[in-house]
């Protein structure tokens, strides 16, 4: 199935996520780049539309958002009249956030909430949920808030080569709407246009567009909207995904990239991956697109802290603290420098290789890692001043991220979408 071209998030969702730091930036998504932003401050996740996965471990560490980028649609979070930043800026006003908060493109939804009045896109705003939130999650066009209780609400809609699917068979849903309550969810992860929900059980659940085998639970054959005889609600109605009737496995923790989704098995810490492949990015040998789970043997012999992705390229974070990558080398989004190969098979970033790393994000075409000390790296594309160096340079091997606004501050998380980046800092220890 062809990739959508163009996707790249636009928005910036923020918001108190299981595993989020200190605040959750809102989404902002058109239909050609993600550029949507949601925060939440206290205990919650970061989280840029377009692929977007946040923190590793969980802190209630006081924190400021700070954005840099591209901001033509509000995802910077910084007001109307600020367009682009290429250092990292201090977002106002959400030190103290304990809501789920969005700002960006509000195309299909995706901001959950109304954008009647003008230039209320470009304003960090609640969203309006029956409890509270203890992780989120965005992709082009969607935005997804897990519930204390297990529950999770969604809003926007899924994508895919046709155009707008809806969330649900009523369509698109501007309003937070219960998606998924059979089961206690205990995570939740967002692609480009399609979700993936983790149970208290060790199974996974997934909706959303399933052309690239994202879904891991639909056949080739009925993966687009057309080709399936049951219709479309058999792709945006969760459903479990399915391993081999003699193949029993309970999942821990589960990643999604633009296009593929990674599921680290519970008790050897094996890594089952489905999606996009044409880079190599999950780690198998063929670049066929994989429409159900399939164990990764090359991401064996490590246990796995996080797993991300951008358009065509993984970075993942081992226990150790080593960052890893794999997947398409143009404009250094690998880090592997100027004259390197696509990597086939996880591959540390030799630069980094003496820093321990406790966060590692992905935008398109950009990649990020966090370091214990709190410093920021990042590498890949900088057409849009998404990597914070001040300039639209490419960068071939990672390189620190510097700016007034982060001088007496440490970095916690990051996460990036297609045009902007969003990181979360705090007060840096003396």
């Amino acid at each position: 199935m062809p990739v959508r071209k163009g996707a790249a998030k636009r928005r910036t969702t923020i918001g108190n996520s299981v595993p989020l730091p200190a605040i959750v930036p809102p989404k902002k998504s058109k239909k050609s780049e993600n550029n949507t932003s949601s925060i939440r401050l206290s205990t919650s996740r970061v989280s840029t539309t377009r692929v977007s996965i946040l923190p590793v471990q969980p802190t209630t560490a006081p924190g400021v958002v700070l954005a840099f980028g591209q901001g033509d649609v509000g995802q910077l979070g910084l007001g109307p009249e600020v367009m682009e930043r290429s250092r990292p800026a201090l977002i106002p006003n959400l030190d103290n956030v304990t809501d789920v908060i969005t700002f960006g493109c509000n195309d299909d939804g995706a901001l959950g909430r109304d954008t009647s009045e003008e230039g209320s896109e470009f304003k960090p705003i609640p969203v309006e949920l029956p409890d509270k939130a203890v992780q989120v999650s965005a992709g082009d066009s969607h935005s997804a808030a897990l519930l204390e209780d297990g529950r999770v609400f969604a809003w926007g809609s899924f994508r895919d080569i046709h155009g707008t699917m809806g969330l649900t068979k009523d369509g698109i849903q501007n309003k937070p709407l219960e998606l998924f309550s059979r089961i206690k969810v205990t995570k939740i992860a967002s692609g480009i246009d399609h979700l993936v929900m983790l149970t208290e059980d060790g199974q996974l659940f997934t909706c959303g567009c399933g052309e690239q085998g994202q879904l891991g639970r639909v056949p080739e054959r009925g993966a687009g909207r057309g080709d399936s005889r049951r219709g479309i609600g058999y792709l945006l109605e969760p459903a479990l995904v399915k391993l081999h009737p003699r193949v029993k496995v309970e999942f821990d923790d589960v990643w999604a990239a633009g296009y593929s989704t990674y599921a680290r098995e519970k008790n050897q810490g094996h890594i089952y991956v489905f999606g996009l492949n044409n880079y190599n990015q999950l780690g198998l040998p063929d670049q066929s697109s994989q429409y159900q789970p399939r164990l990764s043997e090359s991401f064996s012999g490590r246990r796995w802290s996080k797993i991300c992705g951008g358009q065509h390229h993984t970075l993942a974070l081992d226990s150790e603290g080593t960052v890893h990558v794999l997947g398409r080398k143009e404009y250094g989004r690998l880090g592997l420098g100027k004259d390197c190969e696509d990597a086939k098979v996880p591959t540390v970033v030799t630069i980094l290789k003496n820093f321990k790393c406790v966060d590692v994000a992905c935008g398109t075409a950009v990649s990020f890692a966090v370091t214990i000390k709190g410093e920021l790296y990042s590498w890949g594309m900088g057409t849009n001043g998404q990597l914070g160096s001040g300039d639209d340079a490419d960068l071939y091997e990672p390189a620190l991220v510097q700016g007034k606004q982060l001088e007496g501050r440490s970095v916690l998380r990051a996460t990036a979408g297609g045009q902007h980046t969003v990181v979360i800092a705090t007060p840096a220890k003396l």
